[in-house]
């Protein structure tokens, strides 16, 4: 009976995500902060003044939670944000140029982790069902930084509180209770402790880029393939991230290709627009996810037997399963490359 309820409350779960995720991006943006994160990934230059796109509605509500912008929320990159991200880059020892280059927005983000995050570390005891205070407010807001608390923080340790901490146990395979302990409290801290990396190369503006095969036509077998990206199952999600010390989804997939000695594109749009169609699923096939925007923002290997690998953001790289309810519901296609 309880692993049946606790199976609903999975189910349900997935849909409350479901819902979220299917709304506006003016929803979106106060819904998972640490989630925004990928969005600038996909941004193909440098936010500057007079752009107006998705990428700047999060940098203006990442610098007003960081008490640097406090005008509308409008994806217009206008004077305000174009002074508040001089005031931070200022107080921030950067190079004060009013734009939003790599090194910007990675502090940013390390910034706001740190707003959510730091108050953790004072925290030394457990709390109960039923207990309030500025302690309970604090877990409320690192849970709800991770995408599990969405309701008013009021420092209660009730309903809602639990459900959201229900979820974050099951997610990170910690024992449930419905308490929030010492090793609650650590997990939470070390979700946020890996590096915010930069991706220093120039963004491609190129919407197709071709495969380059830097070696034999054996190089991406699915065999080989299969066995090299299973070796980093474990390794955490980073923002940005294209190596074995973290890695972010499309950096997961460009990793894997090389060590195969194929060279594809750097991010998620791009590979799709690059690999073809295919309603066969082999194999070694990309298999595409629509996630926090229109078209595909997130992507894995086909693995075969309906499961698929891949750097997801709350577990880093991983395999699930193609028919479990969050992914069915976002699946976009698959795709596969040919090495001639």
């Amino acid at each position: 009976m309880l692993a049946s309820l606790q199976a609903q409350q999975i189910i349900k779960h997935s849909m409350a995500y479901g819902y979220i995720l299917s709304q506006p991006f003016s929803f979106y943006i106060d819904a998972y902060p640490s989630l925004q994160n990928e969005i600038f990934q996909q941004t193909e230059q440098e936010l500057s003044y007079g752009q107006h796109n998705e990428a700047i509605r999060v940098l203006q509500q990442k610098l007003n939670v960081l008490s640097y912008y406090d005008k509308e929320i409008n994806g217009e990159f206008g004077i305000f944000t174009e002074y508040a991200l001089k005031r931070y880059q200022a107080e921030h020892q950067l190079t004060i140029t009013g734009e939003a280059n790599n090194e910007t927005i990675a502090s940013i983000i390390r910034s706001e982790r740190e707003k959510y995050i730091a108050p953790l570390k004072k925290i030394d005891r457990t709390f109960t069902i039923g207990e309030t205070g500025d302690n309970v407010k604090v877990i409320q807001k690192a849970l709800y930084y991770f995408g599990y608390y969405k309701d008013k923080l009021d420092g209660i340790f009730g309903p809602k509180t639990n459900q959201a901490l229900y979820y974050f146990q099951v997610d990170n395979g910690l024992e449930v209770k419905q308490e929030i302990n010492p090793q609650v409290i650590t997990t939470l801290i070390e979700n946020d402790e890996q590096p915010v990396q930069i991706n220093t190369k120039k963004k491609s503006t190129k919407s197709t880029v071709k495969v380059a095969k830097e070696t034999s036509n054996q190089a991406a077998q699915p065999s080989g393939l299969i066995q090299t990206a299973k070796q980093y199952v474990g390794v955490p999600y980073v923002w940005g991230g294209t190596s074995p010390s973290g890695f972010d989804c499309s950096g997961f997939i460009n990793y894997v290709f090389k060590q195969m000695n194929v060279t594809i594109p750097r991010t998620v749009s791009d590979i799709w627009n690059m690999a073809q169609p295919t309603n066969n699923l082999s194999i070694g096939d990309f298999v595409f996810y629509e996630t926090y925007k229109k078209g595909p923002s997130h992507m894995g290997i086909y693995l075969g037997n309906r499961q698929f690998i891949h750097a997801g953001a709350s577990r880093g790289v991983q395999i699930s399963s193609i028919d479990n309810n969050y992914w069915k519901q976002r699946y976009l296609g698959s795709r596969r490359i040919s090495v001639e």
